[in-house]
């Protein structure tokens, strides 16, 4: 085997390591976490004898996020800071990339809010829907995710 044909073993090799390489790490877009880069860490505030709550952290972290809970006594602290408004309340508020995110909300919200990066407070999913994640029972229909602008007002964000 002479020279030349070391250094085209050598370069084939390369190559077809980096197209390996860039091969896994395009799956993982694929894995139902689009949106969610490097693990994007979430902080939950939830009562500690909250159970749909512990069920919401459990999913979040399924999901493919890095979930801090800070557990407190009065969750209506951390939403009057944030700035929910009374009628988007539920159990309990997250914090993410700036953002609140209230509620039992699904992950494809997150993504999108995430992705979009809209000039608005956050979002919410009001009350605690059946089937919502971290909640039991059967799904009564379509999830209204809404945005929370800076003056306060609500407009839809998404539908699932």
């Amino acid at each position: 085997m002479n020279y030349k044909n070391i250094i085209i073993a050598v370069l084939i090799v390369v190559v077809g390591a980096f197209i390996i390489s860039y091969m896994f790490s395009n799956q993982n877009s694929a894995s139902g976490n689009e949106g969610v880069e490097e693990k994007e860490k979430i902080t939950v505030y939830k009562s500690m004898n909250c159970g749909c709550c512990g069920n919401y952290v459990s999913y979040l972290k399924k999901k493919g996020f890095e979930v801090e809970v800070i557990n407190v006594d009065n969750t209506s602290e951390i939403k009057n800071q944030e700035g929910v408004p009374s009628d988007m309340s539920s159990c309990h508020t997250s914090l993410i990339a700036g953002y609140f995110v209230e509620g039992h909300v699904p992950v494809e919200a997150i993504n999108k809010i995430l992705e979009e990066k809209p000039d608005i407070k956050g979002i919410a999913l009001p009350e605690m829907p059946s089937a919502s994640p971290g909640m039991p029972s059967a799904k009564q229909g379509p999830f209204q995710i809404f945005s929370v602008s800076e003056d306060g007002s609500t407009n839809e964000f998404m539908s699932i």
